[in-house]
């Protein structure tokens, strides 16, 4: 009964702010469906005082997702049922409402309905059947010296502060880290590796052409142009490395002294972070 008690309040709370909705970053992939247009329809008959936006039934099949604020819940096709919580594809072990929590809200403390981001993040290790990186007492400095720029994917101001960045295509966090980074204008030497098996993504990238344009197009979920077949050996080297050092999630963020901090963090964290490196 207290946890019955403990949805509804969470849901009254949400439902009754009466706020409108925010569109995630992804929105020009977004076409509403005939579907997404019933199920608003319907929802907004029954709760007239939330200014509903948009509804998606596009992404899981039998439930439509609803982004309200700086949150998420989901609603059956009858628009009769709310729900509060996650939901996990078993089949990519990805959490896809913390992917799309980071892209409303990166600093999003949903409380007792999806969780905080860094909970989510534990979970998603969890789920890949494999510990987080700080679980295997991974380094808090690591030395990039047996890396070979080639295995890097610059972007950025080529004049900033250097950060180089462990990540993969397949990775909210690492979506939302990029936005983040290029708000703080630095020079980024972003090296794929693939936790969520993203290795073909990041082949494309790696041999596109335009290398930061594909790996805009690539977190946008977009066609990767003009890519063809080169030598990714450099590719093979930066997981070799993550291998060899504990780096087991992403992403994470190594800066010009070797200092190393794991996860998304905001762009005021990042910004003093960066400002500390050791000479």
């Amino acid at each position: 009964m207290k946890w019955k008690q403990l949805i509804w309040g969470l849901a009254a709370a949400l439902l009754g702010s009466g706020a409108s909705l925010v569109l995630a970053s992804n929105t020009s992939e977004y076409v509403e469906s005939e579907k997404d247009k019933s199920v608003l329809a319907q929802l907004k008959q029954r709760l007239p005082k939330t200014q509903v936006s948009r509804i998606n039934c596009q992404i899981v099949s039998g439930v439509c997702e609803v982004t309200a604020g700086s949150q998420i819940f989901y609603i059956d096709q009858g628009a009769r049922y709310l729900m509060i919580g996650r939901i996990f594809d078993l089949e990519t072990r990805q959490d896809l409402t913390a992917a799309r929590l980071v892209d409303v809200n990166p600093d999003l403390l949903i409380g007792g309905a999806a969780g905080s981001r860094r909970e989510a993040e534990t979970s998603q290790a969890q789920l890949r059947g494999q510990n987080s990186a700080a679980g295997r007492g991974m380094a808090k400095t690591l030395s990039l010296a047996s890396l070979s720029d080639a295995g890097a994917i610059v972007w950025g101001n080529q004049a900033g502060k250097t950060v180089t960045v462990f990540s993969d295509f397949s990775c909210g966090y690492c979506k939302a880290l990029t936005a983040t980074l290029e708000q703080l204008d630095v020079r980024v030497m972003e090296r794929p590796i693939s936790i969520l098996g993203s290795r073909a993504i990041a082949n494309q990238v790696y041999c596109a052409r335009d290398r930061r344009k594909a790996l805009k197009a690539a977190y946008s979920g977009q066609q990767i142009g003009e890519s063809r077949n080169c030598d990714t050996s450099a590719l093979d080297a930066n997981e070799r490395f993550a291998r060899e050092n504990g780096i087991s999630g992403t992403p994470v963020l190594v800066r010009s002294d070797g200092a190393v901090i794991e996860g998304y963090r905001p762009k005021e964290f990042i910004a003093k972070w960066l400002n500390e490196v050791r000479s």
